[in-house]
């Protein structure tokens, strides 16, 4: 799997992740606590590392088995984030999903919904996929306006779901196909043509989760 590299939009790049790029993201991460540690993924088998040399020493791999994209997200050529394409499935389902984090000083610049509409849209042209997943907490508003300014399609709430700041929870599941957006999601964004509406939640599901 051997994709073009970098992808850029404005001030806003996404590239494939280097080995020297542990050290920059460490320090982001740490500095960054209180900022990530609400929306970070755990184990309820116990703490997890965040050791960014083997963090990144295992992305790779998983990008070189074809299970995974790791991107580094840069704003000005300054590393802003990351944002991974993981859980690759080939044959019949043709699938993944994205995730991401954001340095606080970098909030609010229209980073995130860049590099997850330039990611969607690499997945859908370069590695052919058919489908793209998003999933969220239900108290993460930043990531909902992302979904909701992209157009991804809520698809319903998935009960404790993923194990996060310490316990399992709920998420809300949002989704795009390649033939959903032939002018790209960035195109169809950009172009105003988004359908924000299709990430509303329905009233049962926000009273609910």
């Amino acid at each position: 799997m051997e994709l073009t590299d970098p992808h850029r939009h404005g001030a806003v790049t996404i590239r494939l992740i280097r080995q020297k790029d542990a050290r920059v993201l460490q320090h982001e991460l740490m500095s960054n606590r209180g900022w990530l540690r609400p929306w970070e993924a755990t184990s309820p088998d116990g703490p997890v590392s965040l050791d960014m040399r083997l963090g990144v020493r295992r992305l790779l791999q998983q990008y070189r088995d074809g299970a995974g994209v790791p991107f580094v997200m840069e704003w000005n050529g300054e590393v802003a984030g990351q944002l991974n394409v993981w859980g690759i499935a080939r044959g019949s389902l043709a699938s993944a999903t994205i995730g991401y984090w954001v340095s606080e000083r970098f909030a609010g610049r229209g980073i995130t919904p860049t590099s997850v509409a330039l990611a969607t849209d690499v997945c859908f042209t370069e590695l052919r996929l058919h489908r793209m997943e998003i999933c969220i907490r239900p108290e993460n508003k930043p990531s909902l306006r992302v979904v909701e300014k992209l157009g991804f399609r809520y698809e319903g709430l998935r009960r404790r779901y993923i194990h996060i700041d310490g316990d399992w929870r709920d998420h809300y599941a949002f989704a795009l196909t390649r033939d959903e957006v032939p002018e790209g999601v960035l195109g169809r964004w950009l172009a105003g043509r988004a359908p924000q509406a299709a990430a509303s939640v329905p009233p049962a599901d926000r009273l609910s989760a």
